[in-house]
């Protein structure tokens, strides 16, 4: 059974920084495509980053610059380091992993920038 079990997450200043990770119960080799979600009150869930099987990686508008996805295959986690956290950054923070079998999501994190 595939289980995704964030981390990380807490309250920051705005500027500040939190790395939040992403530990899976299988190789995240067997995954497509790995990728944080975030979902904030009233908003829709938005990706905010994504890694493929080669490394590639994509991010959201909002987070370039900021936010940086990786992943260390052989302690089968996904990383999220967030940098210049911003107010509007406070989000629900979740995992997600793709793969043929099916698709899988964390339990999420909580992510709260205020001063």
């Amino acid at each position: 059974q595939v289980q995704l079990a964030e981390s990380g997450g807490g309250m920051v200043q705005p500027g500040g920084s939190l790395r939040l990770s992403c530990a899976a119960s299988v190789s995240i080799g067997i995954f497509n495509h790995m990728a944080w979600y975030r979902q904030a009150p009233g908003v829709q869930r938005e990706r905010v980053a994504f890694i493929g099987n080669s490394g590639s990686t994509n991010y959201a508008d909002s987070v370039k610059g900021r936010f940086t996805i990786s992943r260390d295959n052989a302690k089968k986690t996904v990383y999220l380091q967030m940098n210049s956290l911003k107010p509007e950054d406070t989000a629900v923070y979740y995992c997600f992993a793709f793969s043929s079998r099916g698709n899988y999501w964390g339990q999420g994190t909580q992510v709260t920038v205020s001063s």
